[in-house]
C-alpha cells in the first residue's frame, strides 16, 4: 500500500528495529514491509493501545452507554489509539453489571478491547475522583457476576482488568481469583505498605494503575507501594505522561527504572480530551477543566486527564527524553502484551494493520485501523 497517506520512504518502527520503507497491507492485516532506498521522512508506528481511558471528544466510556462509547472510541482512533479499553469508575454493583453487559457487544465487534474496573475495590484514603460512598472491599461473588456479565460468545470475558488496593480485606483472595481467570489484577488507588504491596504481587497482581498517582508517597523509612511495584519484574507500570500528573523528571525516572518492556503509557482521559475548557462529568462527579487540567469541581483533586495517547507518546519523547522507538513500545507493544492482545501492538506480518503516521516533528499525518484510513 503506497499512497498519499504514507511517506515514500518512512521510518517504520518494528519489533526488530526501524526499517526504512513503506507498508504492505492485505485486507485488514499487515503483509510486510517494502524496504526502499533514499532519505526517510516521517515515522510509521504501530497503532496505539490505551488500556486506561474514561472517554474523549465529549463522549464517555464510563457511563455504560454503548453509543457514547462508540463515539469516544472513534475520537481516540482518529488520534492514533486504534485499540481502546473502557475504564469504569467506582459505582454500585448493579450499575457495573449493566454497563458491562451494555459494552460487551462493542468488545465482540472489535470497537473496544475490553473493560477495566478502576474501582470500587480501592482505598478511601487514595480514591482521587472516585465517589467514596461507592467504595467497598473486594467481593468474589460480585467479581464472578461481573465476569459472567461480560461473557463473550467466542469464550472469555469482556472484563480484562480490575484495579485493587491490596490492603483491603479480601483483596489478596480477589487478586488470586482474577489472576486464575486470565483477568489482570492491577494495584492502584492504594495506601498499602511495601509489605502489603509485595503480598499483592505474590498473590498474582500484574500491573500498577497509574504509578505514583493515587498511591501512598515514597518515604525512605516507609517506602510504600511505589518501589515494590517498580522493582518487581512481574509488574507492568502504567504512566500518565503529562506534566499535570507527573513531573518530567518523575516520568524519566520511571521509564529508565521500569524500562519500556514493563512500562505502558495510558491516557486516563475523560470526556473533555480534545475539547475546550468547561464543565464535564466523570462518574458521579462534576469536573471543571481549566487550561486543560481536569479537577473535581470545587477542589484541587485531579479527575483524569485531557490528553490522548498521542500526547502521552510525544511527552515521553519531548519531556522525558525517550527515543521514538522506546515511546512507541510503551504506547503499543507493552500494553498489548499486558492484556494478551496478540493481534495488535506491532507492525508485524499477520497482525491487524493498525498504524500511526507522523511527520519528522511528531505531528499526526494519518491513522490506519484494520487496513482502512481514518479521518483525522
Amino acid at each position: 500500500m503506497d499512497g498519499v497517506m504514507l511517506p515514500a520512504v518512512g521510518r517504520i518502527v518494528t519489533p526488530d528495529g526501524v526499517v526504512n520503507g513503506t507498508l504492505l497491507v492485505d485486507g485488514d492485516r499487515f503483509e510486510g514491509i517494502l524496504e526502499r532506498e533514499g532519505a526517510p521522512t516521517g515515522w510509521v508506528l504501530p497503532g496505539f493501545v490505551d488500556v486506561h481511558c474514561h472517554g474523549g471528544g465529549g463522549f464517555s466510556l464510563a457511563n455504560g452507554n454503548p453509543d457514547s462509547a462508540r463515539e469516544a472510541a472513534a475520537f481516540h482512533a482518529s488520534r492514533g489509539t486504534t485499540t481502546l479499553v473502557a475504564s469504569l469508575v467506582s459505582s454500585t454493583h448493579e450499575f457495573l453489571l449493566e454497563a458491562t453487559a451494555a459494552l460487551r457487544p462493542l468488545v465482540s465487534d472489535g470497537t473496544l478491547a475490553g473493560v477495566h474496573y478502576e474501582g470500587p475495590y480501592i482505598s478511601a484514603a487514595k480514591c482521587g475522583a472516585h465517589a467514596v460512598e461507592a467504595l467497598r472491599d473486594p467481593d468474589i461473588g460480585e467479581l464472578t457476576e461481573l465476569i459472567e456479565a461480560g461473557r463473550l460468545d467466542g469464550g472469555g470475558s469482556a472484563v480484562k482488568m480490575v484495579t485493587v488496593a491490596p490492603e483491603l480485606d479480601g483483596a489478596l483472595a480477589a487478586i488470586e481469583f482474577l489472576d486464575q481467570r486470565g483477568i489482570v489484577p492491577s494495584i492502584g488507588h492504594t495506601d498499602a505498605s511495601y509489605e502489603q504491596t509485595a503480598a499483592g504481587i505474590d498473590a498474582g497482581a500484574q500491573a500498577a494503575t497509574h504509578l505514583f498517582n493515587a498511591m501512598r508517597a515514597f518515604s525512605h523509612r516507609e517506602p510504600g507501594p511505589i518501589p515494590a511495584l517498580l522493582d518487581d519484574e512481574r509488574i507492568f507500570s502504567e504512566i500518565i505522561a503529562d506534566p499535570v500528573h507527573l513531573h518530567p523528571g518523575t516520568m524519566r525516572f520511571a521509564f529508565d527504572t521500569s524500562l519500556p518492556a514493563w512500562t505502558l503509557l495510558v491516557s486516563d482521559a475523560m470526556d473533555a480530551a480534545g475539547l475546550a475548557d468547561g464543565t464535564y462529568m466523570l462518574g458521579r462527579h462534576e469536573v471543571d477543566v481549566v487550561d486543560g487540567v481536569a479537577t473535581v469541581a470545587g477542589t484541587d483533586t485531579i479527575a483524569g486527564s485531557t490528553i490522548t495517547l498521542l500526547d502521552a507518546f510525544r511527552n515521553a519523547v519531548r519531556l522525558a527524553g525517550q527515543s521514538v522507538q522506546a515511546a512507541s513500545q510503551m504506547a503499543s507493544a507493552t500494553p498489548a502484551e499486558l492484556l494478551g492482545l496478540n493481534e495488535v501492538g506491532a507492525i508485524e506480518t499477520g497482525k491487524y494493520a493498525d498504524a500511526v503516521v507522523l511527520d519528522d516533528d511528531l505531528n499526526l499525518v494519518s491513522v490506519m485501523r484494520r487496513g482502512a484510513w481514518l479521518k483525522v
